[in-house]
């Protein structure tokens, strides 16, 4: 009876109202993101417009510090000039090298290093100096003898400039003028008397730095045909130095030490390439042979 009445308990009733379904309602949209935010770099622009106005400023500033593009090292310039006179480049300062040779004069070490910091900062005439004082110590480094040479032929350079320069001013500052009669004349004499105020401070300025120029240009020229002859002495089978040094005593106007070393080099290499240049350069020191005088004619029967 039970397992009956359970049945029916089951069973639907006929006049049972089926559940009406939930009506549907509209169903939400999805809002998808722009196909333009959907790309990584496009978002990127959009929203951190910041991000790049900050890196923009970030690499002006840089190329600014590192002085990029403007012919200047930037912040090695800044340093150089706060540590002018005491730095000039990393390691000891000037003033600090000046006082250690100052104070051991008879070290060679403490000269050397004075010079290479007077050289690097393009102190030439001090460099010579303490490489002057090295060389006395140290008498025998070939090496540091060519270097010396090597800075009295650059101060001969500069000083061909400043000749060249005075030279060019002065003849524009006191040109020859147009219908001048010649120096050689009667008139042009009678002109040469009056004095031009203008040309003649011009002649004084500019003709004291050419005279000194000139000066400095033969001193050294000579100092420089000195210091080869000294490694020519050290090393006196390097067919390559005799050689330098004939061309730096050809410079220098010395004729005799010239020809003597092109001499010496094509003893020691009469094959080398650079031969037929010391000859050529031993006929142009060389004054030419005298020709034999002609004989009497033979008098006449």
């Amino acid at each position: 009876m039970a397992r009956g009445t359970q049945h029916r308990k089951r069973r639907p009733q006929p006049n049972a109202r089926v559940a009406a379904a939930p009506a549907a309602g509209k169903a939400k949209r999805v809002k998808h993101e722009r196909w333009e935010d959907q790309l990584f770099f496009s978002r990127l622009r959009v929203h951190t417009k910041w991000v790049f106005a900050l890196l923009a400023l970030v690499f002006a500033g840089t190329f600014v510090f590192l002085g990029v593009g403007s012919g200047s090292t930037g912040i090695s310039d800044v340093l150089q000039g706060l540590f002018n006179g005491s730095s000039s480049g990393g390691g000891s300062s000037l003033s600090s090298l000046q006082k250690n040779a100052a104070e051991h004069p008879g070290q060679p070490k403490a000269w050397r290093d004075l010079a290479t910091k007077l050289e690097s900062s393009d102190k030439l005439d001090d460099a010579i100096t303490a490489l002057k004082r090295y060389v006395a110590l140290r008498p025998k480094d070939q090496s540091v003898i060519e270097e010396l040479a090597s800075l009295y032929l650059r101060r001969v350079t500069e000083e061909q400039q400043v000749y060249l320069d005075a030279q060019t001013r002065s003849g524009v500052l006191s040109p020859t003028l147009p219908g001048q009669p010649s120096g050689t004349s009667d008139l042009g004499k009678a002109l040469a008397t009056l004095s031009n105020p203008i040309q003649t401070a011009v002649s004084a300025d500019l003709g004291g730095t050419t005279n000194t120029s000139y000066g400095k240009i033969i001193a050294f020229e000579q100092a420089a045909v000195h210091s080869y002859q000294q490694l020519a002495k050290l090393s006196p089978k390097d067919a390559t130095t005799q050689f330098r040094l004939g061309q730096v005593a050809q410079g220098a106007g010395d004729a005799p030490t010239a020809i003597a070393a092109y001499r010496r080099f094509l003893q020691l290499a009469p094959d080398d390439p650079l031969a037929a240049s010391a000859k050529k350069a031993l006929r142009q020191l060389q004054p030419p042979p005298a020709k034999p005088k002609a004989k009497a004619k033979a008098k006449a029967k």
